[in-house]
């Protein structure tokens, strides 16, 4: 658990660090890289999810509606 919240405190120091002196990325990097960051996120995204859908088998939880049909009533005997 030492190590975790050493770890933990190390990261934190070093966000704040960034945070008063800025990111080691230049300037204009979200200028130049941001929209073709997004867009290959979404492609590569929708590339995994499609596989995912139609290639792999995956039995999805869908809807029970019409598929659970309930027991006949049965009256009560006298």
């Amino acid at each position: 658990m030492y190590r975790f919240a050493k770890a933990a405190v190390n990261l934190t120091g070093q966000a704040a660090r960034q945070a008063r002196h800025g990111s080691t990325a230049p300037p204009d990097f979200h200028q130049k890289y941001g929209n073709g960051l997004m867009v290959g996120g979404l492609v590569f995204c929708t590339a995994v999810w499609g596989y995912v859908l139609t290639q792999t088998g995956i039995t999805w939880n869908l809807s029970p509606i019409g598929k659970v049909m309930p027991k006949p009533w049965r009256e009560p005997e006298e």
